[in-house]
């Protein structure tokens, strides 16, 4: 009867062995099913994320990469150049500034502006534009609209401009349908890094 006993109670060890592994593998496969659920849930959650609005992703300081302009016969070229050296700076108070030259602009012999011979004049004039005033946005047509308070090119100064929008990440390019040198151009930007601080 002794030894009876004892095999039913290593059975009934075993049985309780047994209940509580098929208890772990079941509080396991809930834990590793909660923390799936949990994981798509924030995956979900960040690309459901609302983009931010154009004002924002406008907002900053862009780097030229590239301007090429559509002459009213059709035909492109690059009128500053293959590598134009600007900047465009949309601030959050809805200022902007923009530059943009040809990055091989003659040097004057004189050395003195004053002084320019009517050829380093001319090229000056001819590969740089340069303007400032405020901006507003128009979200639903992608455009920003320039009230144009400055400008290189006099005939803009006081003018308002619209202008086509497009961002895919850090790169920005702009539609001018009305060029100072006729036509129409693209201007292409890259997002500028933060500048170094001491």
């Amino acid at each position: 009867m002794g030894r009876y006993n004892n095999i039913r109670n290593i059975e009934c060890v075993r049985i309780v062995l047994i209940q509580k592994e098929n208890t772990m593998d079941r509080r396991s496969l809930l834990g590793i099913s909660t923390l799936t659920v949990l994981a798509v849930a924030l995956l979900v959650a960040s690309t459901a994320a609302p983009q931010k609005a154009l004002k924002e992703q406008l907002q900053g300081t862009w780097s030229a990469v590239s301007a090429t302009a559509i002459l009213p016969d059709g035909t492109k070229s690059e009128q500053y150049g293959p590598n134009p050296k600007g900047m465009l700076i949309f601030d959050r108070d809805g200022r902007l500034s923009f530059i943009l030259m040809s990055s091989n602009l003659p040097k004057f012999a004189s050395n003195n502006r004053e002084t320019g011979t009517a050829a380093e004049n001319a090229a000056v004039v001819q590969r740089s534009i340069a303007y400032f005033g405020t901006y507003s946005v128009n979200e639903a047509d992608k455009s920003y609209t320039a009230q144009i308070e400055g400008s290189t090119f006099p005939n803009w100064t006081g003018a308002t401009q619209t202008r086509t929008v497009a961002i895919a990440g850090d790169e920005l390019t702009i539609g001018n349908p009305a060029a100072s040198a006729g036509g129409k151009i693209d201007t292409k930007w890259k997002r500028a890094p933060a500048a170094a601080t001491n």
